[in-house]
């Protein structure tokens, strides 16, 4: 058994990070602030607290839990905020994780798996899919936070040896995804569908993502425990998918009869982008098992009983 900190626990993909590690027998203190997150995903076997990661707090919480292991979620993750609060975005995603990377530092952590963008660092791509190699070029504040923090950890581990793992991540979805959130094309298309709503979708519908489903995420982030020490994997099905094709497929599956309405495109989102992940294939014995039609199955079932209300 180990012990863990998982930051971001609460929200969408931790906890099910959290769920995985603690049916694997292991001792897990989830670290979220709430912000986005809800104390309803927390295990009930986890020790919880609510706390930010960019608080003094993060100290005595290691003191106390001596993690051997940081799984590294929390984050601001709206693209459109760090547009518009791009010293929030900052604030949170680079001295946030810095905190988290000193404390780690400080308390002897074994190693840190943290979580970056695949969708957001690469800026609009030179071909398809991308793979680790294409050019860093962020189009948005979003994008441009979360690459620093990889060089911090490449820092870390170069001269203090902090073990680190880096998953750039795609459009991850599943149960438990904030269907009223400002992310997540999926959960918020269901919801509204589900309620009698029709569905807004931004600019032509034709912008491309990668779409990967919770519980291959999950496999991702225990395989990266083990291996991959200071390296960068894309995560991803190398498949892009138009957000037209997610409103189709999803109308399909819940019978829903209204055409999509169309509004203006949104600043500091890229048009397309799918992951190369062979890298990740090779070295950390990872591929996507769970297909999109499958997935977004899945989905649709866990939402017609989980709904919340607005």
């Amino acid at each position: 058994m180990a012990a863990f900190v998982v930051t971001g626990g609460a929200g969408f993909i931790g906890s099910h990070v959290v769920d995985r590690l603690i049916q694997d027998g292991h001792h897990v203190a989830v670290v979220d602030d709430l912000s986005t997150g809800s104390r309803e995903n927390v295990n009930p076997n986890a020790t919880f607290y609510q706390t930010d990661i960019r608080s003094d707090d993060l100290s005595s919480i290691f003191k106390k839990e001596k993690p051997d292991f940081v799984d590294h979620h929390a984050a601001q993750m709206d693209v459109r905020r760090s547009v518009q609060e791009p010293l929030f975005d900052a604030d949170v995603n680079i001295l946030g994780s810095l905190n988290l990377i000193e404390n780690s530092l400080r308390h002897k952590v074994k190693k840190i798996v943290y979580i970056s963008t695949g969708g957001a660092v690469y800026g609009e791509p030179d071909y398809l899919p991308v793979d680790e190699n294409h050019p860093i070029r962020p189009l948005c504040q979003y994008g441009i936070s979360k690459h620093t923090v990889e060089h911090y950890l490449y820092f870390y581990g170069q001269t203090y040896g902090l073990r680190y793992t880096v998953l750039r991540y795609p459009n991850v979805y599943g149960p438990r995804q904030n269907p009223f959130g400002e992310a997540g094309v999926n959960a918020i298309f269901i919801g509204k569908m589900l309620r009698g709503e029709v569905p807004t979708i931004f600019g032509d519908g034709e912008q491309l993502r990668d779409y990967v489903y919770v519980s291959d995420i999950v496999r991702v982030n225990i395989a990266a425990l083990e291996r991959g020490d200071g390296q960068i994997y894309n995560i991803g099905s190398g498949i892009g998918t138009s957000v037209n094709q997610i409103y189709e497929k999803l109308q399909q599956i819940i019978g829903f009869p209204h055409a999509p309405i169309y509004a203006e495109p949104r600043t500091g989102e890229i048009q397309k982008v799918s992951l190369e992940s062979s890298k990740a294939w090779n070295e950390l014995d990872w591929k996507v098992q769970i297909g999109l039609d499958e997935g977004l199955s899945r989905t649709v079932d866990w939402f017609r009983t989980h709904l919340p209300a607005r």
